[in-house]
């Protein structure tokens, strides 16, 4: 069950893990660029997040290149993309590290998306949801795989009062990409 610590402004914490990336040899981890899936089902993404009405008013994106290039093709998919400040810490980063992230983002952003990575991103999400709808929470631990999807509502003055079991995980989807004919 959900626990709220403070009542404040009903928030809410999209985290998009990255698209599907390729491996080529000798570029290192950090600059892996979209395979071609990954190319198809990013811009689907930015779609599945209009159509969900999960447009943030800001974005803290991961400054590996697969990450960049997923938040590249997803906005393209909106009129007037939010800010996006893409921010090294997230690259590889662990609970702890995510939250201090989370952590300093302004009380006036309401809704944030976060692009990054697993299995950060994964255990994120069964850290901050003390209750889902549905078959959400159940979905997020059988696998959160490439261009996933989890939104978390939580009530809070602070982005600094998201805690371990304050959330409610309100869904999760992975969109996909159609390959052409």
């Amino acid at each position: 069950m959900t626990t709220r610590h403070s009542a404040g402004p009903l928030r809410r914490l999209v985290v998009l893990r990255h698209a599907k990336s390729a491996w080529p040899i000798g570029v290192d981890d950090h600059d892996r660029p979209l395979g071609p899936r990954g190319l198809r089902d990013a811009p689907v993404v930015g779609r599945a997040l209009a159509e969900a009405d999960c447009l943030p008013d800001l974005v803290l994106c991961s400054t590996a290149e697969r990450a960049r290039r997923t938040w590249e093709l997803a906005s393209a998919e909106w009129g007037t993309p939010p800010r996006v400040r893409h921010e090294p810490r997230l690259y590889g980063a662990d609970v702890p590290e995510l939250l201090a992230v989370v952590g300093e983002v302004p009380a006036g952003v309401g809704t944030l998306l976060l692009v990054g990575h697993n299995p950060g991103l994964e255990e994120l999400v069964l850290e901050l949801a003390g209750d889902a709808l549905g078959d959400a929470l159940d979905d997020v631990r059988t696998k959160f795989p490439t261009s996933a999807i989890a939104v978390l509502a939580w009530h809070g003055d602070s982005w600094r009062d998201l805690a371990p079991g304050t959330a409610l995980l309100t869904g999760m989807t992975v969109p996909r990409g159609t390959a052409p004919r």
